[in-house]
Formats: structure tokens, C-alpha cells, sequence
């Protein structure tokens, strides 16, 4: 079973940048929304709550259900996720005097805290936050501080939970690397022996296991994250499935062909559709984003069930 550590995802411009940095110190790590948590097993080792564009104090806040990993599991909350562990329990999270956002240097560290191990005094960090903590809870400890913000870092008392204000994933968190190491590593107990290409061997065999005999369709977009999923599919089980590659007409000039092209060219079993048409008369008219979205998702669906 891979050990991996789980981030639970509030919409965050940086949550696929957590995971990266995650996984540069060789641990495999999954992002899921954080109103659908996974299977909790022995395989997790830690939980991150990312940040987010809202604010805690919305009426509509997004809340997680931490029922079964507080306190249960090594959790660092980041920014929107220091701020939910501060206002929903038993905290406040004020609006800021003005936007703290960029460069902020730490002047006061607890380097004995586990989490701030290595971590220097003047540590440059990366502040992007609309709201603050006015105020923790009774067992909460202020482990780290800026100029302008008191409460940068907290652990709660006889738990292994952390919040911190701050972005240690992005580049100008110069020493964010060492705190995500401190956290994955010294306190969840990882053994950085994950890679890319053992993720790759381990999937490739549980497809096996898991298909056996068994035929798979799998719709194809042209990105990214489908072409992988067909790459890995057709090396489990090769031709026991078949591609579908939809034209909704909205790709680059000639865009479509050669991509088609390209996924022959990988040895994929692909059929390629032109639903060009059906993709225009449906949008024709609309100019709402969200809705133009929606009606390409939808149609897209519908091509491919047909």
C-alpha cells in the first residue's frame, strides 16, 4: 500500500503547487475537493488543508468534515486552512487593515517546534490573503510571527495540528521546502522512496488486476490529464479499450487531425468524431463563460454516450 499524503483542495491558485513540491521530496501525494474525502487508511500519513479565494467568514464558508482526521492525523492547514482551524474553533478571522499580499519576513520563530525545525529568523515567506487571525483558541501556540501578522504560524497544544498563514510552496517562501519537509517527513513519518515511475509500475498493475477482462471506453479531450489516463490504460490492457477523441470544433486550426494522428501514432485503439456542428448550433447565441462551459460539458457527454 503507498504511503501518500492526502491535500484536501478549497480552490486554491496554488493547491496543484503543494503537491508538487510534495512529490519533489519523493512522496506521492492525491488532491481531492475537500467535500469528498476519501477512504481514510493506514496508507495516509498526513492531510494538508490548501488555501482558497474565499473567506471563512462568507455565510456560505466552505467547511470540511474533519471529524475523523483532526487530531486523528498530522494535518498543517495553509492560509484558508490555518484560518478554518483558528474561526471554527473556537478563534476569530478578522477582514486585514489592507491586503497582505507578498514578501513578509518572519520575526520571531520557534525553531524547537517540529514544524519550524531549520527554519531561519528573518525567513523570507509569501503572504496572499485578504483576512487574518485576530484571535486563537485558548490551546493554540503562536509558533511563528511577521511585522504585520502575529499569528504566521500556531500548533494546537497535545495534537499534531499546524496552521500557517503563509505559502510555503510558492518559490518566494524561501525556506518553504524545509517546512513542507519538516511536516511530510519528521512529523508524518514518510520515507521519500516514491517516484514517478514506480507510480507509473504500480498503476500500470492494479489496471491489470482491477479490469482483468473487462472492456474500458474512455473519452478523450485532447489535454493533458485524459491523454495520460489513455497512455496508462493501454499499457495495462492495450486493446480492451477504445478512445474516443471528440472534434467540438473549438480547437486550434488543424488541431484536431494531427492530434488524432498522434494518438495513433502511441499505438492507441482511438475513433475520432466530428461533432463540430452540433457544438456550434448549441452555443450559437450564448455568450455567458459559465454557461457556454456547461453546454460544451454537456454536449460533449452526449457525443460520447452516442
Amino acid at each position: 500500500m503507498t504511503e501518500k499524503i492526502l491535500i484536501l483542495d478549497f480552490g486554491s491558485q496554488y493547491t496543484q503547487l503543494i503537491a508538487r513540491r510534495v512529490r519533489e521530496l519523493n512522496i506521492y501525494c492525491e488532491i481531492h475537493p475537500y467535500n469528498k474525502i476519501p477512504t481514510l487508511d493506514k496508507s495516509i500519513k498526513g492531510v494538508v488543508l490548501s488555501g482558497s479565494p474565499f473567506s471563512v467568514r462568507e455565510e456560505k464558508a466552505l467547511k470540511p468534515d474533519l471529524t475523523n482526521i483532526k487530531g486523528k492525523y498530522p494535518l498543517l492547514g495553509v492560509c484558508y486552512g490555518a484560518q478554518y482551524l483558528a474561526h471554527f474553533f473556537g478563534g476569530e478571522v478578522a477582514p486585514s487593515n489592507s491586503r497582505e499580499y507578498g514578501r513578509a519576513n518572519l520575526n520571531f520563530v520557534n525553531s524547537e517546534n517540529a514544524l519550524l525545525t531549520n527554519i531561519s529568523r528573518n525567513s523570507q515567506i509569501w503572504m496572499s490573503h485578504g483576512d487574518t487571525i485576530s484571535k486563537i483558541p485558548d490551546n493554540y501556540q503562536i509558533i511563528a510571527s511577521t511585522d504585520d501578522v502575529k499569528v504566521a504560524a500556531f500548533q494546537i497544544s497535545g495534537e499534531k495540528t499546524w496552521g500557517i498563514q503563509f505559502h510555503p510552496e510558492v518559490y518566494h517562501s524561501v525556506e518553504g521546502q524545509v517546512l513542507l519537509k519538516n511536516f511530510v517527513v519528521s512529523i508524518c513519518g514518510c520515507t521519500q522512496n516514491w517516484t514517478p515511475d514506480s507510480f507509473i509500475e504500480t498503476t500500470i498493475s492494479e489496471l491489470k488486476k482491477k479490469i482483468a477482462g473487462d472492456k474500458v471506453v474512455l473519452g478523450l479531450s485532447g489535454g493533458v490529464d485524459s491523454s495520460v489516463a489513455a497512455v496508462l490504460l493501454h499499457k495495462a490492457i492495450g486493446k480492451q479499450l477504445t478512445c474516443i477523441f471528440v472534434d467540438n470544433g473549438l480547437l486550434r486550426k488543424n488541431e484536431f487531425q494531427s492530434v488524432l494522428e498522434s494518438y495513433k501514432g502511441m499505438g492507441l485503439n482511438v475513433i475520432g468524431v466530428d461533432a463540430k456542428d452540433k457544438f456550434y448550433s448549441e452555443l450559437k447565441g450564448v455568450t455567458e463563460p459559465e454557461k457556454k462551459r456547461k453546454i460544451i460539458g454537456r454536449v460533449f457527454i452526449e457525443v460520447f454516450d452516442a
